[in-house]
């Protein structure tokens, strides 16, 4: 099993917490091999990511994506990003 996870998905506010921009991670309880919050090097558009990777509650986990970084990547949500996630 592969030790990186490499996507492309879209910055969203999701049904299940509409307040919040995220980016959701498929596949993500099966890479991690769990349903909790999980602290991952993780890089949006190379930009580093700091937060850990929290769960949905659905299967998947999710990247909280903030004003701030969503400044520095110059992305807004709609906008699609590349998303790297090394455990």
């Amino acid at each position: 099993m592969s030790d990186e996870l490499t996507f492309r998905s879209t910055i969203v506010n999701p049904e299940w917490m509409p307040a919040w921009s995220v980016i959701e991670v498929p596949g993500s309880q099966d890479f991690f091999g769990t349903g909790k919050s999980v602290k991952a090097d993780t890089t949006v558009d190379g930009v580093t990511v700091t937060s850990a990777l929290m769960p949905t509650g659905q299967g998947y986990h999710f990247i909280s994506v903030s004003a701030a970084l969503r400044k520095k990547l110059g992305k807004d949500v709609g906008d699609e990003v590349e998303v790297r996630i090394r455990r």
